[in-house]
């Protein structure tokens, strides 16, 4: 496979520099900065890789990537295909107040078995599994062994 060549205009280098410089963007799109700017000064891919501590693979894949679709396509991440959310933010949040509620009769204590059926009970959602429950109470640090109910412990 022929190897990209990168020319980067006035604009670009310094936008690049500006990127490594200040520092504030995400670690990842740091590194592709600099590995533009060693594309365009025509480094190997092999020195780039072993200068930046990052695969031979990356570094061809950046250059591809800046080539074909232009500085802000090799910069950016592309979005990554994913399972849609199962419950809106407005029913998680339904769930978490509901979580810190008092129990239902007979009960000390919401297990997430109760919440499940809570949940479903009160209009919440048609349908939802344990997993679902499990990971919400865990994002919001509910611990629901507590001895005083909340989302937050503290």
């Amino acid at each position: 496979m022929k190897k990209q060549t990168i020319k980067l205009n006035e604009e670009e280098i310094e936008r690049l520099k500006a990127i490594v410089r200040k520092g504030q963007n995400q670690a990842r799109v740091m590194t592709r900065a600099r590995i533009l700017l060693l594309c365009h000064q025509e480094k190997a891919d092999q020195e780039i890789a072993d200068t930046l501590s990052v695969g031979r693979a990356t570094v061809e894949r950046i250059r591809r990537r800046c080539a074909r679709g232009g500085l802000e396509s090799a910069l950016k991440e592309k979005p990554r295909p994913g399972q849609k959310r199962i419950l809106s933010g407005r029913q998680e949040a339904q769930i978490i107040a509901l979580a810190t509620s008092a129990p239902p009769p007979g009960h000390t204590r919401w297990s997430i078995r109760l919440l499940l059926v809570a949940a479903v009970e009160h209009g919440i959602t048609k349908r939802i599994n344990f997993e679902t429950v499990r990971l919400l109470l865990k994002k919001t640090n509910s611990n629901l062994g507590a001895s005083r109910n909340g989302a937050s412990p503290k």
